[in-house]
């Protein structure tokens, strides 16, 4: 029997997420080896007069492929790979490894020249910049681990994330957006945290559901070389298949000076990719109510309620501050009382307070009004 909770997820991801019209184009990428939504997404892309395509990744088979990797692999994976996302109108990504550390031990050489080519000109360029897209995760055994729960308590978790009434959100979030488009200055402050930098000019962009399930942020950019301060993460981070923890980063005229980590050598690996991901490429603030914990998972752990990241690497083409890397990492900072604490300005005006907004006008992104 089809689970309800499914088809629901497919439906608002083909109809809602990626607005499918009659004759287009869907590409679905599959990393994993449960093909239940994506079947679903079939039905529901037909249903919708498109065209869907898909396309299905195994990482363990990766790892070995990139162990060997070569310049010449990777500008001709990219070449052909980016003709097929030039063809595409629409494209969702359903995110289900099963072990998220598999890729721990490829040489980070390889890893760079992945992510520079492949990652940068398929993704982060022609895909991000050139379709309507969403990206989410889908519940295993491995994610059910990550977040300390059982199988079943995650799926239900889930869905009750996933299927939340996105539109609602949308709603609460317009007086947000509108305070952050008219803020210059921002500062934040917490345990080993004191940064400040500008948004003056730059867009706000709601997270309401269309690009990422579990959604449930807003982001802009700091002008690029106005970051100055210290920043302490208290959330850990699993990027390229090792989880990095007590990430401090200090800055001056927008660039990383200096960065600690629990492998600071492999952590300054990274920020040396290129010129760009030194520099901040997005600053956003989580609201999703019924995320309340890290699980190493980027898409649901900078959705966190109460939470902020603040992002080294590439800015986003619809909020473009200049900086561009084969870099974007996501992260993220938990502000709750629970966490530790802290406090955002808007233009010296608290905006929120151990992970709640304060203002009358924004009270609507507090949990109680959410869920």
């Amino acid at each position: 029997m089809k689970d309800p909770r499914i088809e629901k997820l497919a439906n608002s991801l083909i109809n809602y997420s990626v607005a499918l019209q009659p004759g287009e184009k869907i590409l679905i990428e599959v990393i994993g080896t449960d093909l239940t939504l994506a079947q679903a997404l079939v039905r529901q892309a037909y249903q919708a007069g498109g065209m869907p395509f898909v396309s299905l990744v195994n990482h363990t088979l990766m790892r070995d492929l990139l162990k060997g990797f070569t310049a010449e692999q990777a500008e001709a994976m990219t070449r052909w790979d980016l003709a097929r996302m030039k063809e595409m109108q629409a494209y969702i990504g359903i995110r289900a490894a099963e072990n998220a550390n598999e890729w721990a031990d490829i040489p980070s050489e390889a890893l760079k020249l992945y992510s520079s080519h492949y990652q940068k000109k398929v993704h982060l360029e022609q895909r991000v910049g050139h379709t309507r897209w969403c990206v989410l995760r889908y519940p295993n055994a491995s994610m059910a681990q990550l977040g300390a729960m059982s199988v079943e308590g995650f799926e239900d978790f889930y869905f009750d994330v996933c299927n939340m009434d996105y539109a609602r959100m949308s709603q609460a979030m317009d007086p947000l957006k509108n305070l952050m488009e008219k803020t210059d200055q921002v500062r934040i402050l917490g345990p080993g945290t004191d940064l400040v930098f500008s948004i003056k000019g730059m867009p706000a962009i709601k997270c309401d559901g269309l690009m990422n399930i579990p959604d449930g942020e807003i982001y802009t950019a700091p002008l690029k070389e106005s970051v100055n301060g210290r920043i302490s993460y208290n959330t850990p981070s699993l990027y390229q298949g090792f989880t990095f923890e007590n990430i401090v980063l200090e800055f001056e005229n927008g660039k990383i000076i200096k960065a600690m980590a629990n492998d600071t050598k492999r952590i300054d690996e990274i920020f040396n990719t290129d010129e760009g991901a030194r520099y901040i490429g997005e600053f956003a603030l989580g609201v999703n109510p019924y995320i309340l914990k890290p699980m190493k998972d980027t898409l649901f752990d900078e959705k966190i309620d109460g939470s902020f990241h603040f992002t080294p690497g590439s800015s986003y083409d619809d909020c473009n501050n200049g900086n561009k890397s084969a870099v974007h990492w996501d992260l993220v900072c938990i502000q709750r009382a629970d966490y530790g604490g802290g406090e955002i300005y808007f233009d010296e005006t608290l905006v929120r307070k151990n992970g709640r907004f304060v203002l009358p006008e924004l009270a609507g992104l507090n949990p109680e009004n959410l869920k």
